[in-house]
């Protein structure tokens, strides 16, 4: 019996000794598995800025453009203007400058028309894009939740 009561008390201490090994085990594993957490959460940070940079650079250019073609109605209106004032008093009648000065009117127009819409759709496309990177803060709130479950 005493031989049988030493055996399990040696067998209990083997297992408790186990445990004490492994728990040490155990937090290095969870630290190494919150560092490569953290790494994939990081990275996939570095790829939805990368994602959104792409898409706020191409988006301003887009925008650059609408502003040139702007730019070049809002020059055309101006010299139409200057042809139209000018005919329009150097005579009341209509005459072939002043056809020339009306084509500049309309053209300017349309130029003007064109670089607004332009720039209309565009500014609308970029003010409904998130500056947040919605992906990486769902992944970190499911880690947290997480965290919080298994501590």
């Amino acid at each position: 019996m005493a031989a049988t009561k030493r055996s399990l008390l040696s067998v209990q201490q083997a297992a408790a000794d186990h445990d004490v090994d492994g728990l040490p085990t155990l937090f290095s594993r969870l630290g190494e598995d919150v560092v490569r957490l953290f790494d994939s959460q990081l990275a996939l940070f570095k790829v939805e800025i990368r994602e959104e940079a792409s898409s706020f650079a191409r988006g301003a250019a887009m925008l650059g453009v609408g502003a040139v073609v702007g730019m070049i109605g809002f020059a055309l209106l101006n010299v139409a203007l200057a042809f139209g004032v000018s005919t329009l008093f150097a005579q009341a009648q209509f005459s072939q400058p002043a056809s020339y000065a009306l084509g500049f009117v309309l053209t300017g127009i349309f130029y003007l028309l064109v670089g607004g819409l332009v720039m209309l759709v565009v500014k609308n496309k970029l003010s409904n894009q998130q500056v947040v990177p919605r992906r990486t803060v769902e992944e970190l709130r499911k880690d947290k939740e997480w965290l919080k479950n298994e501590l």
